[in-house]
């Protein structure tokens, strides 16, 4: 994004053209900074050429995914619903992983069939039904054991995952127990060590902690996993203060753990390949004057994006037009859904903004469209790519007769 003449453009393409032609609100994505972003990835980690799986659920538009298939990345999937996107997508399944602690008998009935590159399991019970299936279909599944390594990633609570009191992976104590039970197995193969730590990460010494963490169990396994997948969880510079995770560094730390273990590294990024693709273009659609602050009312709401309401996380909110006018309230920026926490932003020294004016809500390319619900019957917003400065719909507008 840039402004020129004082209109804020994405990939040169106005947004008051965008809004103008199709209405708000609208996710609009960049092309060029979805590759930019991949590219980045990859160069980051080129030395050990890991297995690239885009975490689907940070970003579940079909078309979306097609194009980080073509440039080259797999998928890494939760959910039966997310797997035959993947697969839609064009993604072939010896590049999906099927992570989540809850799979269902169908679906991993499903993700047998489709023989996908590996069923991440989570827990002993799971392990038993994948086997059991395997069984009676007379097939030998390739797993993998997600590991719960008890390392704290110093984020959010609500996206912590690698805690002993988190529900994901399993205690090195069963962990052990499963290695021996497997290796017996002539239904299931162990063929990966999983781990995911959490989301939002910026700082590399948790994901260090973690690869010590793994190094040690590694050992007393006395097995060769031929994947050790370490998940994804790469954070982005939301608050635009230049703080980001330093991949470099964390790909030395893994090419140092790597001179132990001969294996292929698997990655599971979502927030970090499409994060920072996407904008919200919304109209403000009234200002309602208060004692200390005036209320900003959005045509968009919490329904449209939930990070804010669910993670009390924090968006930069941008004027579709450059003024030099500042107001001496305090803006508060609102949806219009009955809900104290449909709520965006709460700033000082914000332009001054008149009813009908255009703003922008950043990176929102990750768990923006995917958490987007119907709440209060309301509409999912239209889809755009923007790429080669030509305007794809990638998924229309929810019409509100569908919905009725």
């Amino acid at each position: 994004m840039k402004y020129s003449n004082k209109k804020l453009s994405i990939e040169n393409i106005k947004v008051q053209s965008i809004a103008k032609k199709f209405g708000t609100p609208a996710y609009c994505y960049s092309y060029n900074q979805l590759k930019e972003n991949i590219n980045n990835f990859k160069r980051s980690f080129k030395s050990f050429s890991p297995l690239i799986c885009f975490a689907i659920k940070s970003n579940t538009n079909v078309n979306l995914i097609s194009e980080i298939r073509k440039l080259g990345l797999g998928a890494d999937v939760v959910s039966m619903g997310e797997l035959m996107k993947a697969l839609k997508a064009g993604i072939k399944p010896n590049k999906i992983v099927f992570s989540g602690v809850g799979k269902t008998v169908e679906e991993i009935k499903y993700a047998i069939n489709k023989k996908i590159l590996l069923i991440n399991a989570e827990s002993k019970s799971e392990i038993f039904e994948i086997e059991r299936i395997a069984k009676i279909n007379k097939k030998s599944v390739n797993v993998g054991v997600r590991l719960n390594p008890n390392v704290d990633a110093k984020t959010l609570s609500q996206i912590s995952t690698g805690k002993k009191e988190n529900k994901f992976g399993v205690s090195e104590k069963d962990f052990l127990e499963l290695v021996k039970y497997i290796n017996k197995s002539k239904f299931v193969n162990l063929k990966c060590l999983s781990v995911h730590i959490g989301s939002q990460i910026l700082d590399v010494k948790p994901y260090e902690n973690m690869l010590k963490a793994l190094d040690k169990i590694i050992k007393k396994t006395n097995h060769s996993f031929e994947y050790i997948d370490l998940g994804g969880g790469m954070g982005i510079d939301y608050r635009n203060n230049k703080k980001v995770l330093n991949l470099k560094k964390y790909s030395l730390s893994i090419k140092k753990f790597l001179k132990n273990n001969n294996s292929k590294i698997i990655f599971e990024p979502g927030r970090s390949i499409v994060g920072n693709t996407g904008i919200l273009v919304s109209k403000v659609t009234y200002i309602k004057e208060g004692h200390k602050k005036n209320f900003i009312i959005l045509d968009v709401a919490m329904n449209d994006l939930m990070r804010p309401a669910l993670y009390n996380s924090i968006h930069r909110i941008l004027p579709a037009t450059k003024s030099r006018k500042i107001s001496n309230k305090t803006y508060e920026f609102v949806g219009p859904i009955c809900e104290s926490t449909d709520k965006f932003l709460t700033i000082k020294n914000f332009q001054k903004l008149d009813e009908k004016d255009l703003i922008v809500i950043c990176d929102v390319g990750a768990y923006g469209i995917s958490l987007s619900s119907n709440y209060n019957v309301r509409p999912k917003p239209i889809e755009i790519l923007i790429k080669n400065s030509k305007i794809n719909v990638i998924n229309k507008r929810q019409k509100l007769v569908d919905l009725i």
